[in-house]
């Protein structure tokens, strides 16, 4: 990328905070990444994808947590706790025989990023694994208490996570 289009896409970003990531990159022809390491630094650190499976461990103790994975052709959501998981056969295995479950790639992420921001009119907070390609692989949410404000224990271990792994980015 261009300095003038890096330039460009950070002051779009720093007027826009709350832009669907996704959209910017397919409107921008970037990667979701570089939307992402766009937003001004106090709203996003990134740490190494090689905590993959540490992340995952720990947001499986965070209990209600929202994942969602965005695609060109849908928005999947899935509401509820994330599952343990262990390392086996390639894969990061959710294991559980209902809700969610599946196999993950976890040698394909590159980078998790901890995206904390507004978004329609509230704050959001959100752990993104992106892939090899820039791509975002989901996004894990910080629940929402029922006055839809996030909820204090997990934000407090979102950031504790984030101080762990993630370095803050160079202003």
């Amino acid at each position: 990328m261009l300095s003038t289009e890096l330039t460009d896409l950070k002051t779009y970003m720093a007027d826009n905070p709350g832009a669907v990531i996704e959209d910017v990159a397919r409107e921008r022809k970037v990667t979701p990444r570089a939307v992402i390491e766009a937003l001004p630094s106090p709203m996003m650190r990134i740490g190494g994808g090689e905590h993959f499976a540490a992340v995952m461990r720990d947001i499986a103790e965070w209990g209600e947590v929202t994942l969602i994975v965005h695609t060109d052709d849908a928005i999947f959501e899935f509401t509820g706790p994330i599952p343990a998981g262990e390392i086996g056969r390639g894969y990061f295995n959710l294991m559980q025989p209902k809700g969610l479950h599946g196999h993950l790639r976890h040698e394909r992420c590159a980078a998790v990023a901890f995206v904390e921001r507004p978004f329609m009119s509230k704050t959001s907070a959100f752990v993104a694994f992106v892939n090899a390609d820039g791509g975002i692989m989901f996004k894990v949410f910080v629940g929402r208490d029922e006055t839809r404000a996030l909820r204090g224990d997990q934000l407090a271990r979102f950031r504790q996570l984030a101080d762990r792994i993630a370095a803050a980015p160079e202003a």
